[in-house]
């Protein structure tokens, strides 16, 4: 079997042709840096056992723009991505799959510095990628590299977390601070500096909602606000609770940094994209007790308490202004940055 040439290599149709120039492409890049007991079988599936609860599973795309940024790339958020959309309902993820689209031509070397990537941020997650598929498309055809990620997990018995169990008077937490992902992948796509770097966010949240749902079983909702930023999660989840929500502006933590990035290209920060910070709802008398624990974590220690949960019939998210007045927070209207994620 030939070896790849990983330095000066691209990605040729034979890549995805099920031969043995698949073959090689996968024992030599794949298989070696994901390198784990069940993906080694070879097999089509992997085959496991599960531990006792309910089962989750959640699907991902991810077809950022550009593949490598300031505190991340395609690969690391391939896997941050899917985990978090997993523990979102208080699962512990359990393993990955991963599906790549290659176009023809594409460098060996930027895929093997993506392969590494992914399996650097699975093997730290403790959430190995244990089977997965590589399919290749004509020069011009695509974009260089897609990646499908799918993750499985366990719920606990006793843990009930959804979009749809806010109650009024609920109290409503952000993990950290927003904007930060937008903001570093719109800086790296347009070469525009301000001052400093601004690094994505990315990061795997099972371990932070694990301390969560230790000391707060009642936890209603936790939601991940990626694409539409926080504004968006929050009225998806008031729509799927049918309650509005009173938040305040001053309570919003956002480095001064991404402020000053949105006031100068007239973007607002409610809207922008996360990929390590997670929304939780939870009862009143639980708040203070949660976010002490979430303060306790490196991926908590920014988290704040933000509003509160009510009864309103349209479902509205309003804001107490720094300036004193109340302004809606509507849904994301078109798309203010595509190609996030």
């Amino acid at each position: 079997m030939s070896k790849l040439d990983i330095k000066n290599g691209v990605i040729e149709m034979g890549h995805g042709s099920g031969g043995r120039t698949s073959a090689t492409l996968i024992e030599e890049l794949f298989v070696r840096h994901f390198d784990n007991a069940l993906l080694d079988q070879g097999n089509d599936q992997a085959s496991f056992p599960v531990p006792a609860g309910r089962m989750v599973i959640s699907t991902d795309g991810h077809v950022i723009t550009p593949l490598f940024f300031p505190g991340g790339d395609i690969g690391s958020l391939s896997v941050h991505g899917t985990i978090n959309d997993v523990a979102m309902s208080g699962a512990k993820p359990l393993y990955l799959s991963a599906s790549f689209i290659l176009e023809e031509g594409f460098p060996l070397a930027d895929l093997e510095r993506i392969v590494i990537s992914m399996a650097k941020a699975s093997k730290s997650a403790g959430v190995p990628v244990v089977t997965g598929d590589t399919k290749v498309v004509e020069r011009g055809k695509g974009d260089g590299v897609f990646i499908t990620t799918t993750g499985i997990g366990i719920v606990p018995d006793g843990i009930n977390i959804s979009g749809d169990l806010a109650k009024p008077g609920d109290v409503i937490i952000v993990s950290g601070s927003i904007g930060d992902h937008g903001i570093a992948i719109l800086s790296s796509r347009e070469g525009l500096q301000f001052g400093t770097t601004i690094e994505s966010d990315s990061a795997a949240l099972h371990g932070l909602v694990a301390d969560m749902v230790a000391v707060a079983a009642d936890i209603r909702c936790l939601r991940d606000p990626t694409r539409g930023g926080l504004a968006t999660t929050l009225n998806e989840l008031a729509r799927q609770s049918k309650v509005g929500m009173r938040i305040q502006e001053t309570a919003i933590p956002i480095k001064a940094e991404v402020k000053g990035a949105c006031e100068l290209l007239g973007l607002d920060p409610l809207y922008i994209a996360n990929e390590g910070k997670l929304v939780c709802i939870v009862p009143a008398k639980d708040a203070e007790h949660l976010l002490a624990a979430m303060h306790k974590h490196p991926l908590g220690q920014g988290a704040a308490i933000i509003g509160t949960t009510c009864e309103d019939a349209q479902k509205m998210v309003v804001m107490e202004t720094a300036f004193g007045g109340n302004r809606v927070v509507d849904w994301l209207a078109g798309e203010q940055l595509p190609r996030i994620c």
